[in-house]
């Protein structure tokens, strides 16, 4: 009619001239793309870690070619980079589809490095495959994280997650939990911080978790009234930070270690003490983060990564602080907190379970594994080897948390919910039409179709 203009919609967008009709929005949805934010985050992060890398291996520099330290890390960020490429275009549900297969192939790994591995820093478990070092506890974290998304997003009802899923999950962080135990206390720690964060996103009743909470308590008393509270193992304490590597495969117990470590912490260190081999890394780290000042050195002029022992991995942190001082210490804190919180952004506008579970799952580990990192360096946790996401040295490491952002864009890519809030209820029926996966996000505010247990 004259006077009267026609404007189209694709999506519940308004449409240009130039748009193509509804009926084209399949060829739209060919043309996603993963958020640019997460893939921002991640670049500044390889570059953080190509910068203090270098300045953190000083030690390797002089005994040998001066950039094979970082053409060796470069190599493997380049890999993580090919992996995240590859692994943003590949749809989330594959990912779902093989949980139980990655599990069970960590599970067998990690048992392999308790009892056949090499022995690295006092601890069994590594794999040694063609001149390469394989960890398995870290792909065991990631394992750990997919298998509770595709339980959880199973098992959801109106409240939460049935008592059934709960059950299954709680069985599988004591799976892993008892498996890494024996040769790193801090990864089960790390196990059940992210595990405990996923129940929550989860939507668990609050009733639930305190009796979680309470159980893991009783749980933790019993094994450190069995495996701590004798003086039998006294004599294996302390904080070696020389790196050992080798085949030998004798069992290692490190209760004496762990003893040694938490007794030293609670100790302290003093400016006045005397430097030893069980506080060398705790008093070398904190004159390295003293020496950075409030604005560093500048990156390439740390003094302390000579001396510090593992700078290039374990305490890279404190050559970061070195370098950049306080403030880029607190923006490389900032930097992993802002992944976290984009994640959750990204999670709100799924429409079902697994999606959001999987993108909050994967941030918490990394951001998780990032803080622990910076806890034990800054002296706020007993002494432990637990690398920085991308940055620190370690080849496992780096493909294992390169794995998690490409699910993580993957979930950016193909589960945003992109339609207006008036779509939502349409798109909550399409999802429990979907006989794949017919579970709801728990973010969404709508369960009246869920059902109840």
């Amino acid at each position: 009619m004259p006077g009267i203009r026609l404007n189209r919609t694709v999506d519940g967008i308004p449409a240009s001239d130039s748009t193509p009709a509804p009926e084209a929005a399949p060829h739209l949805r060919n043309r996603l793309r993963a958020d640019g934010y997460l893939w921002g985050i991640y670049i500044l992060l390889l570059i953080f870690s190509v910068i203090e890398l270098y300045s953190a291996s000083s030690t390797e520099v002089k005994s040998d070619n001066v950039y094979r330290p970082l053409i060796s890390h470069a190599t493997f960020l380049i890999l993580g980079l090919g992996l995240v490429l590859v692994m943003q275009n590949i749809h989330y549900k594959f990912y779902r589809k093989c949980a139980w297969f990655i599990m069970w192939g960590a599970v067998a790994l990690v048992i392999y490095s308790n009892y056949f591995g090499v022995n690295i820093n006092g601890a069994i478990r590594a794999i040694r495959v063609a001149g390469f070092t394989i960890q398995p506890p870290e792909i065991a974290k990631l394992a750990v994280v997919l298998v509770l998304a595709k339980i959880m997003a199973k098992h959801q009802m109106r409240h939460g997650i049935t008592n059934y899923g709960i059950v299954i999950s709680v069985m599988v962080i004591g799976l892993f939990a008892g498996l890494l135990f024996r040769n790193g206390l801090t990864n089960t720690l790390l196990l059940g911080s992210v595990g405990s964060a996923m129940f929550v996103i989860g939507g668990t009743q609050w009733r639930k978790l305190l009796i979680l909470g309470v159980c893991a308590a009783c749980v933790g008393m019993c094994v450190y009234i069995v495996k701590y509270s004798s003086d039998d193992n006294d004599d294996n304490g302390g904080t070696a930070s020389s790196v050992v590597i080798g085949e030998d495969t004798d069992n290692v117990d490190r209760t004496g270690t762990h003893k040694g470590r938490v007794a030293a912490f609670l100790e302290g260190v003093d400016p006045e003490d005397s430097i030893t081999d069980e506080n060398r890394q705790v008093i070398f780290s904190k004159i390295a983060q003293a020496h950075g000042g409030l604005f560093g050195n500048a990156p390439g002029n740390s003094r302390e990564s000579a001396r510090l022992p593992l700078a290039f991995s374990d305490y890279i942190f404190s050559i970061i602080v070195e370098d950049t001082g306080f403030v880029g210490g607190v923006i490389l804190l900032i930097l992993y907190l802002c992944l976290l919180a984009r994640a959750g952004i990204i999670a709100t506008k799924c429409t079902k379970a697994f999606p959001a579970l999987l993108i909050t799952g994967c941030a918490t580990l990394i951001v998780t594994q990032a803080l622990i990192h910076m806890f034990i360096v800054t002296g706020l946790m007993p002494v432990s080897g637990q690398p920085l996401p991308f940055i620190s040295k370690g080849g496992t490491s780096i493909l294992v948390m390169s794995s998690a952002m490409g699910m993580m864009l993957s979930v950016s890519k193909f589960a945003v919910q992109q339609r207006r809030s008036a779509d939502k209820n349409q798109a909550i029926k399409e999802a429990l039409a979907d006989s794949d996966d017919s579970s709801i996000n728990p973010t969404q505010l709508t369960y009246a179709s869920l059902p109840e247990e």
